[in-house]
């Protein structure tokens, strides 16, 4: 600064509250998912689910290498994020409607042919996380139909309640940061509010008569699937050196970052659907 030069102000820290807008962006976004798989069945639902895969497909590219020049443009390459979008948005809602058993295999398509336009180093990371956006609408679709949709909002508050209880426990308790590295703003002691919060959600439907037991320890897991999708949200966001997923929802980031507890949620109940019955819910 040259002599005599004004002094620019600091800028104000921000407050704890500052991004409170983004969470409340957050939960409209989930509750809107949540109206869509209420008032949309058959074909209007599987529509809306590959709708949502093309959207976080592209968003997956923007953070996986095509925003880097490409030596050859191909509707496959790095310059082509929105052909991408498309071939996974008809190839979920191919896989969602079609009755052959073995019709999940076009979901291979998005994966491997957007394999050309994601960085070297990313590779990998294009394939888990683009299989995870694919399996979420499916299993979401799954569950709505064959579970119906109080299976479905039972999801939704577990993602939701986390979501709310962690942002004010974490601001009002603070406390250690839980993996300061990926998320520095997340804190054990939000963390663990998410864990109770669940919990008591699913104590509520059991003693409701609306669920069986096992909604007591299956929320908490569900709860804690969700917050590690979060992380894994962020840890590729660091990665890709980006703020947020996009900026399809103006300044409150992209689908990536509202559908990432969705994501890591869902899946998880799919492991559990897996392993053991899954809980009632009526």
């Amino acid at each position: 600064m040259r002599p005599g030069a004004p002094r620019r102000a600091a800028p104000a820290p921000a407050g704890k509250w500052a991004d409170l807008s983004r969470r409340v962006a957050s939960t409209l976004v989930l509750l809107g998912i949540g109206v869509l798989l209420a008032v949309a069945q058959g074909e209007w639902l599987r529509l809306g689910m590959a709708v949502i895969s093309a959207i976080t497909f592209w968003e997956l590219a923007a953070m996986t290498g095509w925003k880097r020049p490409a030596r050859h443009v191909t509707i496959f390459g790095r310059s082509r994020p929105v052909a991408l979008a498309m071939i996974a948005g008809v190839a979920q809602a191919v896989a969602l409607t079609g009755a052959h058993p073995l019709i999940w295999l076009v979901l291979l398509a998005p994966l491997i042919l957007g394999l050309p336009g994601a960085a070297r180093k990313d590779r990998l990371t294009y394939v888990l996380f683009g299989a995870a956006i694919l399996l979420v609408a499916y299993g979401l679709v799954d569950f709505r139909e064959a579970f119906g949709l109080p299976f479905v909002l039972w999801l939704m508050g577990i993602v939701i309640i986390s979501d709310s209880l962690g942002y004010f426990a974490g601001r009002m308790l603070g406390g250690p940061k839980f993996w300061p590295a990926v998320s520095p703003k997340k804190t054990w002691s939000g963390t663990v509010a998410g864990w109770i919060g669940s919990a008591l959600l699913g104590l509520a439907i059991w003693a409701s008569g609306h669920g069986s037991v096992a909604l007591i320890w299956v929320s908490p897991l569900v709860c804690f699937a969700g917050q590690m999708g979060d992380i894994a949200e962020s840890w590729l966001k660091r990665r890709a050196g980006v703020k947020d997923s996009s900026n399809l929802i103006p300044g409150h980031g992209g689908f990536m970052d509202r559908f990432d507890a969705v994501t890591g949620a869902v899946l998880a109940t799919m492991l559990i659907g897996l392993v053991t019955s899954l809980p009632a819910v009526n």
